[in-house]
């Protein structure tokens, strides 16, 4: 069976796990549960953003982040947030089906400059830097949600919200 295949269910419901997250997140972007944590708002948009960053790891040799001109996103709205998601899981998508099987297996980094953040395959690209990076923050997220009285949508099964 070819990766993509095999990919493919995960990341569509990986996706549907984090839309269904996102779109709780109440309007208190300056919220943060401590001093060093990063705050809501950008912890929301940063995670509804990543559902794209799987498009330069599947279509390009490396990720310079000192000449990619990447801007973060800023939290609006839920609704946004989850548009977010679902544009960039899209293209995301769309990357994994049009790439060839022996593409996996291609060298892959992620710098600034000099600095090396990831070097490896692509498909430990994809892993670590997008989807396990994506399920860090849907978390995160959660963590946030918790400590704000709002419910958590279930995950790998139900969460405690389920049985209330």
């Amino acid at each position: 069976m070819p990766t993509q295949e095999l990919l493919l269910e995960e990341f569509d419901a990986e996706i549907k796990k984090t839309q269904a997250m996102l779109e709780r997140v109440p309007m208190l972007a300056e919220y943060a549960p401590h001093e060093r944590s990063m705050k809501l708002g950008k912890m929301a948009a940063h995670t509804a953003q990543l559902g794209g960053f799987g498009v330069p790891i599947l279509t390009q040799p490396m990720l310079d982040f000192a000449t990619a001109n990447m801007k973060p996103a800023t939290f609006e709205s839920p609704e946004q947030l989850v548009a977010l998601l679902n544009s960039g899981a899209a293209a995301t998508r769309a990357a994994i089906v049009a790439l060839p099987e022996s593409a996996w297996a291609d060298p892959w980094k992620l710098c600034f400059n000099d600095q090396v953040f990831f070097s490896g395959s692509r498909y430990a690209a994809y892993r670590a830097m997008f989807l396990n990076h994506l399920i860090h923050h849907r978390a995160q997220l959660g963590v946030y949600l918790r400590l704000n009285n709002i419910p958590i949508p279930g995950t790998y099964g139900p969460s405690a919200d389920d049985h209330r």
